[in-house]
């Protein structure tokens, strides 16, 4: 156990990373040493930020919290607090369940946590993080909350109303970011195109990442978790024209029958849909589209799943995750609807699909070998080989790129221009040309 050391946990999405890594900047500003993740308790204190999404999710959490808090009671952890979607949602309950916890904070307050160890925020580090991910990329959060009421969802429930940064304050945070050396930037929010809506009414996201493509220094910018409903169409422009606004779209369909779409509140029809895919692909050619697909949802029937699996070989997704249906309660789904689809059924779907998606991920990705050359990044060197991305991949979930560490000596953070050479279902092999 080392003193003045505090272990911070973060499970869940990327927006959960970007407050764990505010919490240790004002942690190392208060005297402590700070480490992300660690395999087992090093310190004396440790924070667990939560996630509270989907049962899965919340059963990790869960998981953690018990993990932390025997190794408490075996005297290996003097304090442990707990933070996040899951506390912000269950506190009372929490609190109940594991006294062994020394104090529970919500998603939004939790710098009182420094209050409660006897320090002080500190103003000139508000805005500034502690990057856990390698130096050259970062999370940039534009917004919290939601303002999508999807009946599945539990989002807006924990997060309240969707609520835009101010533009000047996340170009800020850019420029600041790219004087530490960050390169790459993921753009992220529960619903990135909504930007700016609870200010004036209006999209402003198109102008926010055209002026963030303008600022020296940045290389990439990749978009994540749009909706498809009154989506931006200028934003397209943007994609095509600024070379260093990855062509690259994350954005979660959910389903493609109308009669899912519908009672999922998605307010958007299969139509609507389709044609919106066709506009993104011919106005941003060579674009590689992420999506989420959602199998189980109550009333799904067959005939639905089915539509949702041709929709899938129509489409033919570059990058697709998926995941079965759990009731949350709050949510419309959970006080409207019966979840009668059986869970063998829900995993029998979802393994379909996955294995469709497998397949066609394969195809695209040998499509890329023998072809142009393609600009990479190195993430990370790992035995024989040097790990990277193309402007197409998001770290930790998307294809990477592996090349040879014998050819030549690569700098991590750094661009190459790379021949692919072969090709497996989810990567690709490479080697470095002039």
């Amino acid at each position: 156990m080392k003193k003045n050391q505090i272990d911070i946990i973060t499970l869940g999405c990327s927006k959960n990373l970007v407050d764990s890594e505010l919490l240790m900047k004002q942690f190392e500003a208060n005297g402590y040493h700070c480490t992300h993740d660690p395999k087992r308790p090093q310190g004396e204190i440790a924070v667990i930020n939560t996630c509270g999404f989907i049962e899965d999710a919340k059963q990790e959490s869960i998981d953690t919290i018990l993990e932390f808090i025997q190794a408490k009671e075996e005297g290996k952890l003097k304090k442990l607090y707990v933070m996040g979607c899951l506390s912000q949602r269950y506190q009372k309950e929490l609190e109940a369940e594991m006294p062994e916890v020394d104090k529970f904070y919500g998603k939004f307050n939790y710098k009182q946590l420094l209050q409660e160890l006897g320090k002080a925020d500190v103003p000139s580090c508000d805005g500034h993080r502690h990057l856990t991910t390698p130096r050259h990329y970062a999370y940039v959060k534009i917004a919290e909350g939601c303002n999508r009421h999807c009946a599945y969802c539990a989002i807006p429930i924990i997060t309240g109303k969707h609520v835009s940064r101010p533009k000047e304050e996340i170009l800020n945070e850019v420029r600041e970011l790219v004087a530490e050396g960050v390169k790459e930037f993921q753009i992220i929010a529960q619903e990135l195109t909504y930007y700016g809506v609870d200010l004036d009414g209006k999209h402003h996201i198109t102008e926010l990442i055209s002026e963030m493509a303008d600022i020296p220094g940045v290389k990439w910018i990749r978009l994540h978790y749009a909706y498809p409903n009154q989506f931006p169409m200028d934003l397209l422009d943007v994609m095509r024209e600024k070379p260093n606004v990855c062509k690259y779209l994350d954005i979660a369909l959910q389903h493609i029958s109308d009669h899912m779409l519908s009672r999922m509140h998605r307010h958007v029809s299969k139509q609507e849909t389709i044609d919106l895919l066709k506009a993104i692909r011919e106005r941003v050619p060579g674009i590689h589209i992420r999506t989420t697909l959602m199998v189980g949802f109550p009333g799904e029937t067959k005939e639905d799943f089915d539509e949702l699996m041709d929709f899938v070989r129509e489409q033919r997704f570059e990058r697709m995750g998926a995941f079965a249906y759990s009731e949350e309660e709050g949510t419309y789904s959970a006080t409207h609807y019966e979840d009668d689809v059986p869970a063998d059924v829900k995993q029998r779907r979802l393994d379909e699909l996955m294995i469709l998606q497998q397949d066609i991920s394969a195809e695209i990705e040998a499509e890329k070998v023998g072809g142009k050359v393609l600009k990479v990044i190195i993430d990370r060197k790992e035995g024989d080989y040097y790990i990277g991305r193309t402007e197409f991949c998001s770290p930790e979930v998307d294809p990477e790129v592996l090349i040879r560490a014998t050819e030549k000596r690569l700098r991590v953070g750094c661009f190459y221009n790379v021949k692919i050479t072969a090709s497996e279902e989810f990567d690709l092999y490479g080697e470095v040309v002039k």
